[in-house]
C-alpha cells in the first residue's frame, strides 16, 4: 500500500464499517469511492473529516458533486444535515481548511431545487470563514435569486428572512456578494433593488454594498443613477466613498462629457467633509481640457491647488496656453501662480 494511502487512512480512522476499510485497502481513489466515503461520514456524524478527504481526493474538484447524494434525503432532512455540516466546520483551524468542501456545497445547493435560503447560509458561512466562492458561483447564485424572485414573487426583505428558518440571519457581507453576482450577469437593476431592501432585512448597506452598484453604473456609463447613489450614501447613509469609486465615476463623467456634472459631484463631496483624490482631480481637468471648458478647468484647478495638489506638467502647460488663447489672462495668471508657489 503506498504511503500516501496508508497516511490518507489512518487520517480517517476510525471508520466503523470493514467494507470501508477494504475499499481503501484494495482500491485506487474514485470519485464513486468519495461519494460513497462522505456519505458514510454523514452517516456516522463525523463531518470534520470531510475537508481532509475533499483535499485528498483530485476528483472532488469535477462532477459528478460529492454530496449530490443529498438529494436522496427529504427536504428537511437534507438541510439539517447541511447545517450540522456548516457547524462542524466553525471550530476547524487553519479557518479556509474546508473551502473545497464550501465549494462542493454550494455548488451542489445552487443547482438544486428549491436552492434558497440553504445556498445563502453557506455562502454566508464560506465568507466568514474567509474563503472566497469559485467564480461559477456569481453566475449561479443570481439565477437561483432571479428565479426564486420569478416564481415566488417575494420580496428582496422575504427573501433574505427566510434564512432565519433554518437558524441563520442575513447579513450584510452576503448581500454584497448577492449584490456583486447580479452586477456581474448584468442584473443591475436587481442589485439595486437588493442593496435598498437590505435595511429591511436588517442589513444595514455598507460602503462595499454602494461602491459595488456605482462602478456598475459606471461601466455602462449611467452617471446619472451613479451620482444619485452617491448622494444618497453620503447624505442619508453617512457614508464615504472610496477612492477608486469616485476614479470611476470622474471617468464615467469624463467618457460622456458631462464635465459640469463632475464639478458638481466634487463640489458636493467637498461641502460634505470629503477628501478627493489627486486622480479624480486630474480626470475632471483633462475631462473640461478636451470639452473646451478651459474657464471650468481653471477654476478647478484653483481648488486643486488649494488642495496642494499639482496636475501633471502637461495639463498645466495646456490649461495655461487654453486660457490665455480665449482672453482669461486673469485667470491664467492666477492658475500659473499657484503652480509657481506649490514648485517652489
Amino acid at each position: 500500500m503506498a504511503i500516501g494511502t496508508t497516511k490518507l487512512w489512518k487520517s480517517l480512522m476510525p471508520f466503523s464499517h470493514g467494507l470501508l476499510q477494504y475499499r481503501f485497502l484494495n482500491s485506487l481513489p474514485s470519485m464513486q469511492m468519495l461519494q460513497e466515503t462522505i456519505k458514510e461520514v454523514v452517516e456516522l456524524k463525523t463531518y470534520q473529516k470531510i475537508p481532509d478527504l475533499l483535499t485528498s481526493f483530485e476528483q472532488a474538484r469535477r462532477n459528478p458533486n460529492p454530496f449530490s447524494f443529498l438529494s436522496t434525503f427529504p427536504q428537511i432532512i437534507r438541510t439539517r444535515i447541511v447545517d450540522e455540516i456548516l457547524q462542524s466546520f466553525i471550530p476547524l483551524r487553519p479557518r479556509s481548511r474546508p473551502q473545497n468542501a464550501y465549494a462542493c456545497l454550494l455548488s451542489y445547493t445552487l443547482q438544486s431545487p428549491n436552492p434558497l435560503p440553504l445556498s445563502l447560509a453557506i455562502l454566508q458561512q464560506t465568507l466568514r470563514s474567509g474563503c472566497v466562492p469559485v467564480p461559477q458561483t456569481h453566475l449561479l447564485l443570481s439565477s437561483a435569486w432571479l428565479e426564486h424572485r420569478h416564481c415566488e414573487s417575494h420580496s428582496i426583505q422575504n427573501i433574505l428572512l427566510e434564512m432565519k428558518s433554518i437558524g441563520y440571519h442575513p447579513d450584510c457581507g452576503t448581500c454584497n456578494y448577492l449584490i456583486s453576482s447580479l452586477c456581474a450577469v448584468d442584473q443591475l437593476t436587481e442589485a439595486v433593488k437588493v442593496l435598498k431592501g437590505m435595511a429591511g432585512a436588517g442589513c444595514v448597506p455598507d460602503s462595499e454594498s454602494y461602491d459595488t452598484v456605482i462602478k456598475a453604473m459606471c461601466k455602462v456609463r449611467r452617471t446619472a443613477e451613479a451620482l444619485d447613489m452617491i448622494k444618497q450614501m453620503v447624505e442619508k447613509v453617512g457614508l464615504t466613498p472610496r477612492q477608486g469609486t469616485l476614479v470611476k465615476v470622474a471617468a464615467a463623467l469624463r467618457a460622456n462629457r458631462e464635465m459640469w456634472r463632475a464639478v458638481e459631484m466634487i463640489e458636493f463631496l467637498e461641502r460634505e467633509g470629503h477628501i478627493i483624490g489627486f486622480e479624480s482631480y486630474e480626470l475632471v481637468v483633462e475631462g473640461c481640457l478636451e470639452c473646451g471648458e478651459y474657464i471650468l478647468a481653471g477654476k478647478v484647478v484653483i481648488g486643486m491647488t488649494e488642495k496642494g495638489l499639482l496636475p501633471y506638467i502637461g495639463v498645466r502647460q495646456k490649461l495655461v496656453e487654453r486660457l490665455a488663447g480665449i482672453g482669461e489672462w486673469k485667470l491664467a495668471c492666477a492658475v500659473r501662480q499657484r503652480f509657481v508657489e506649490l514648485q517652489s
